[in-house]
This record gives structure tokens, sequence and C-alpha cells, in this order.
């Protein structure tokens, strides 16, 4: 008996072409239309009926990932959507003909197979085989499955062998339609609408970020791939569309690291009536239930394992909630840093390690020590409240105190999750705001989102949510790479 688990000879892509060839020449059509299978293999598996083998008919079509020979039999299995089928392929009951037909197929190889459902000695639920089909010949031979793909850059230029050999990387990658799911059911019951906005903007507003730019051919205009949805969904609430929120991919030509990649999928939301404290319960609300309902911990708590600190995230403690100033006097331990000169707070900055650039704003220098010192050390979920007014033109002034806005960041596993204001209504300040806006990256006043206002907005609180990021943390990832399906890369020459 044999367990074979991989190809590890070189030449498997000629082999598999001569096979390819003999096929064709036999009359065998090696690429089929169709299979029409009758279960993914989860379902069929929950179909069994214990002590009714060999009664409950399925058909089932995958990636063959595992065979076992056995001589006049094999074990086999089956990769699809759901997981791994066991199938049982005998000589006496497909024939010799097919059986030796079978007995030629490679790892790889996508197959259909029909039979009736029955358990091993060991428990397992398998199809005993009728009768199979070659669907579609697999030309090259799939990873090792011990070494699996070496290059760390394969995992992500060919995440379709990733998925098939990593089963970690597969679990994960389908958790993330499932989180997209359940926020929008989540939202739609609490009845937001969900709209679509344009990936295409005349400017690029709603956020300080540096655009990617394009030409529009037919209109002979420049045009930039939109940065945020803010300003569109807030003509909505203009337009009497009290709840809305759209989930889309944003892109921003900036930096790659570990919680960056320049296209990324966002949810922003808006609530008519409503503010920044509105979307701090909201927003608790859908990730304790994200975890409870789509994640489930195995021991029943709200607890996630954090990769990088070892501690466990847990959900359903009592959130904190702390002023952006007040995290600031503590990391510095200056209970009067805001009253310093810039020269000072350049020389408080250095003194915890930090580079900083003299032409920065003195708002700029704080916001390095939060984001660098403060931040990554936020490892429960903490609201951030009543950031410095320069870091976002678009939210509240704070009644108490001018120099702040009525926003929160959403800290959890050392990164910003989600931001949410109380949302500027008034189009005077906003267009102030707008014309102060300091920082490298001075976004283009939208004038017809100015315009918008001027015909009034209700009060309302806006947040976004970082789709990547959201995944990152319940998934237990290491990188948004490894929650992104196909993340950016350099491009490298074929093989």
């Amino acid at each position: 008996m044999s367990d074979i688990v991989s190809d590890n000879s070189h030449d498997q892509h000629a082999v598999r072409r001569q096979k390819l060839a003999d096929l064709r020449a036999a009359g065998v059509d090696p690429f089929r239309a169709n299979a029409s299978p009758t279960h993914f293999s989860g379902d069929a598996i929950k179909e069994y009926v214990p002590g009714q083998d060999n009664v409950m008919p399925v058909t089932v079509a995958g990636r063959l990932v595992t065979i076992r020979d056995m001589g006049k039999s094999q074990f086999v299995k089956i990769l699809d959507q759901q997981g791994q089928i066991q199938l049982y392929v005998k000589k006496d009951v497909v024939g010799d003909e097919a059986y030796a037909a079978f007995k030629k197929l490679d790892l790889g190889d996508i197959i259909g197979a029909s039979g009736t459902l029955f358990v091993t000695k060991t428990g397992e639920v398998t199809v005993r085989v009728d009768s199979c089909v070659l669907v579609s010949k697999a030309l090259r031979p799939l990873p090792e499955k011990w070494h699996g793909l070496s290059d760390p850059e394969q995992v992500y230029r060919q995440r379709y062998l990733d998925v098939i050999v990593n089963a970690e990387s597969r679990t994960r990658l389908l958790l993330r339609p499932r989180v997209i799911s359940h926020i929008r059911r989540f939202l739609e019951a609490r009845h937001f609408i969900e709209v679509e906005t344009p990936v295409l903007e005349s400017t690029a507003g709603g956020a300080a970020a540096r655009p990617f730019k394009t030409h529009h051919n037919a209109l002979g205009a420049d045009f930039y791939l939109r940065i945020a949805t803010e300003l569109r969904l807030k003509r909505m609430l203009v337009g009497g569309f009290d709840r809305v929120f759209e989930i889309g991919r944003i892109f921003r030509n900036e930096g790659v690291s570990r919680k960056h990649n320049p296209e990324f999928t966002m949810m922003e939301v808006y609530q008519a009536y409503s503010d920044y404290r509105g979307m701090m319960e909201l927003i608790r609300d859908l990730l304790t239930s994200l975890v409870r309902d789509v994640v489930r911990p195995a021991d029943g708590s709200l607890k996630l394992k954090h990769a990088a600190s070892g501690q466990d995230i847990d959900f359903g403690a009592p959130w904190r909630e702390v002023r952006y100033k007040d995290l600031i006097r503590e990391a510095t331990g200056d209970a009067d840093w805001f009253a310093r000169s810039k020269a000072e707070k350049i020389e408080g900055a250095e003194r915890l390690g930090l580079g900083i650039n003299p032409a920065w704003e003195e708002f700029e220098i704080t916001n390095e020590i939060f984001s660098k010192k403060i931040e990554p050390n936020l490892i429960q979920p903490t609201f951030v409240t009543h950031l410095p007014k320069e870091l976002c033109p678009l939210a509240k002034i704070t009644r108490d105190d001018p120099t702040t806005i009525d926003v929160f960041e959403l800290i959890i596993g050392g990164m910003e999750v989600a931001p949410a204001y109380s949302e500027q209504n008034d189009p005077d300040v906003q267009r102030q705001m707008f014309e102060a806006q300091a920082g490298e990256e001075r976004q283009n006043i939208d004038q017809d989102f100015l315009l918008a206002l001027e015909h009034g907005m209700p009060p309302a609180g806006g947040m976004g949510l970082g789709i990547d990021r959201l995944c990152i943390l319940l998934t237990g990832a290491e990188s948004i790479r490894d929650v992104i399906l196909f993340p950016q890369l350099r491009n490298v020459a074929p093989a």
C-alpha cells in the first residue's frame, strides 16, 4: 500500500503532457464542459444517516489531493469549495477499464464521481464510487504537501495553489466573505440602505491621501480613483437617505506594509440624527456579533488570540474610552505637553527615540508620538476620542475644546480599525476647515459637496471600517496580504 501525497519528479509536466496526448488519441475529452455534482463535500457528509450505509446517492466533484493505492482498490480524497471528502474506488465495482483509467490519474486532476455514502472502519464518511470521470486534466503538479510554497511571495502570486495546499490560508480567506455578508445583514436589520458610488472621481476627497490618477478619453479629462466614499455618501444624507452604507474598494497611492495595501476594502456607514457616540454603540455591537456568530471561538467566549502580543483580545469586556490628549500626556510624561513650543515638542519626541522632521507642524509631531509609541500598545478594544482638529476637516469641533473634534479612532490589536465622527454639517465651517487643512497631502476642495451642504444636511454619525484589518484581527493573520486574495506585488518576468 502506498500513500501518495505529491509528485516529486521534475519532468512531471512532460509526463502529464504525454498523458494528455494519449487521452485525446483515445477519444477522451480531458476538459469536459460539466460534471453536474449534486452535493458539495460538506453537504454530502451531512447527508449520511448513521447505520444506513450505501443508501444515500451523491455525485461530487473536486481536485484529487490524496491517493492511497491498495492494489485492487484506492482511497482518494478530493477538494472542493467546502473542503475534502474521501472516495473509495474498487476495481470490482467500477470495472477493469474504468479502474485502469482511474489509476492513471494524477494529483491535481479534477474529477467527478457518483456513488453512495458509507462509513469506514475509522469512522470517516466516504463515497463508494460506482462511476468516475476525468473532468479537467492538471498539466502541472501541486506543490509538495509538507513543503508547500517555499517562496513566501509565491503564496500571494499563486494564491490558487496556496488555498489548495494550505488549509489555514484557505480557512482564513473563506472567512472573509462570511464577515462581509454578516456586516450587510447586520446593517440591513437596522434599516441601513446599501448604495454604490463612483470609483472614478473628478476630485479626490474624503481623506488626506495621495490618489491614483487616470485619464478619461471620451470626456477628455483626468480622474482619480477614489480615496474614500465619504463625500458621496453624505450627499445621500442631504437627499433624505437617513441610513446609508457602502462596502467598496478604495485606492491610495501610498506605501505597502503589514497593515497597508494600496487597494483595500472599506465599509463606510452614515446615520442621520446620530453622532460619534451612536457610532460607538454600532461598532461595538457589530464586532461583538462577528466574533460570536461568525468566528465562533471554540471555548464559547468572545476572546481572540492576538498573534503579535500573545494576548487574548476580549471583545466581551468593557471597551476602554480615553481622550487622545490624555494618552499623549501619559506617553510623554508631560502634563503641559500641549502648551509647549514646537522646539520643546521636537525635543520631547526625540527623547522618546523618534526621528522628527523639523518642517512638520506641531500636531504632526504629536501624532507621530501617538502612531509610534501609543497605538501599537493598545491591544484591547480602545476608543481614542477627541483628536486634534487638524487631523480631519470633516468632523464637528468639540464644544468644550475648540482644538479637538468629536471623533474616535477604534484601536484593536495595535492598529486603527474604525474611525468615526460627528459629521460636520455647517457649510460655512466646512469650507473654512477645507481651506485651512494642513499637511503634505492637501485634498482639493469639493465645491459640489459644499453646495450640497448648503441645501441642509441633518446631524449624523459617520464611520469607516477597514475590512482587511478587521479580517486580520478575526483570523489572527500576521499581514494584510494574508487576508487579501491577490495583494499588489511588484511585476516579475513570467517563468
